[in-house]
């Protein structure tokens, strides 16, 4: 398989993204969601499990009923489309490193929309209603919700954030 670089490197993109909770109202490309979420299929995961599942949920009922779950309930309505993020327990081998790996998938997907210049927020604070989200999306219960990331067309990108040093972050070296 040839990868083609169309978008910005790793590095910028790591450092360069931000959380977006203030999105123009205008429609993201399908492509570009689909293209973002191969990005989050290749993470890494134990025995190649590839525990994690999507939803797409571009329907503003739908989203309407999400945002009422969370106290982000304004970032949801304003996206353009939600992607719930799960992990199929029934893929499962390792609880724990089972998350790690959704999470990983979770970063990918990031990083892939913020190269293609979409914007998107991680809402983990919905996971308090996670059974409901589960009814709301007729859902199996099997999946066990990880995150909501929503995503448009940042309404700005003036974000800004600051990091510990790594002096303060590495607590061992020899």
């Amino acid at each position: 398989m040839t990868v083609q670089n169309n978008g910005m490197d790793v590095m910028t993109a790591i450092f360069q993204r931000r959380s977006v909770r203030h999105f123009l109202d205008a429609p993201v490309d399908r492509k570009i969601i689909m293209e973002s979420l191969r990005a989050a299929s290749w993470a890494p995961s134990g025995l190649n499990n590839q525990p994690w599942r999507f939803a797409l949920i571009w329907d503003g009922e739908l989203k309407e009923q999400l945002a009422k779950l969370t106290r982000y309930a304004a970032v949801l309505r304003g996206a353009a489309v939600l992607i719930p993020v799960f992990l199929d327990k029934e893929a499962s081998y390792d609880h724990i490193k089972d998350v790690q790996a959704v999470g990983a998938a979770v970063q990918n997907l990031l990083l892939a929309l913020h190269s293609k210049g979409l914007g998107a927020a991680w809402i983990g604070e919905i996971l308090k209603n996670q059974e409901r989200v589960l009814d709301v999306l007729d859902l199996p219960e099997r999946l066990q919700l990880m995150a909501v990331v929503a995503v448009g067309h940042p309404a700005h990108r003036n974000q800004s954030s600051h990091r510990q040093s790594l002096e303060e972050l590495i607590i061992f070296e020899k």
